[in-house]
């Protein structure tokens, strides 16, 4: 699966991006990013959260109190994907390249 660059969309209020568009290149908004609650992290949602982060829709600390991660997890996604790209995200990957 290829995903598409990040790309921001500035809000009125020039702040905020409205939006951002996400992984696989579809338009993430916070009414579109995975619901808060009891999530199985799979490589898609992990993706839309890197996104949002990245593009400024969410801050790190909005992500980790809104899905109840820790700050070093959200951390590593985003290190995951500057370093192997959002195929890095998936959870065997993650084993390997820690051991690199």
């Amino acid at each position: 699966m290829q995903y598409a660059p990040i790309t921001i969309e500035i809000s009125e209020a020039g702040h905020v991006p409205a939006s951002v568009v996400g992984p696989r290149g579809e338009r993430l908004t916070l009414a579109t990013l995975p619901a808060p609650g009891r999530l199985r992290w799979n490589v898609r949602r992990k993706a839309e959260i890197v996104a949002a982060v990245d593009g400024g829709l969410l801050t790190l600390r909005e992500a980790c109190k809104r899905y109840g991660l820790h700050l070093d997890e959200l951390i590593d996604w985003q290190r995951a994907v500057e370093r192997w790209g959002w195929h890095g995200l998936r959870v065997t990957k993650l084993q390997q390249y820690r051991n690199l």
